[in-house]
């Protein structure tokens, strides 16, 4: 067992569980990331993790399909927009600031709206 992978994979999953309640953080990366730190150093918690009942069904349609479900992506891309609207409109940020931010955001929802949002139709 790797050690510092495991106390990494623990600390994503914290982080994972605050992020279904607060809104601007996110669950999901912090779910995958956690499984893949968990691959690495706990077979036993890689697959609770990955068969959780609340966790587990989007980390396996990720895995399986690369899907980001309808819902997660209007919830993303909502929260990125409040995010760049207050950072314009109530922040005094340097403007390198802004064009990296909105770069990164620009990306990330990119990322997100390439990817399908359900599986592929079983035959």
């Amino acid at each position: 067992m790797r050690p510092l992978l495991f106390i990494l994979g623990w600390l994503l999953f914290c982080l994972g569980v605050v992020g279904a309640f607060v809104p601007v953080l996110p669950t999901t990366p912090f779910m995958l990331l956690a499984l893949w730190c968990f691959a690495r150093s706990s077979d036993r918690f890689h697959d609770w993790l990955y068969t959780h009942r609340l966790f587990g069904p989007p980390l396996q349609l990720w895995h399986e399909y690369k899907v980001i479900p309808l819902a997660a992506k209007c919830i993303a891309l909502f929260f990125m927009t409040a995010s760049l609207i207050y950072l314009f409109v109530f922040l005094d940020a340097a403007i390198w600031a802004k064009v990296l931010m909105s770069t990164s955001m620009a990306l990330g929802a990119g990322f997100i709206l390439t990817k399908p949002s359900s599986p592929p139709e079983q035959e």
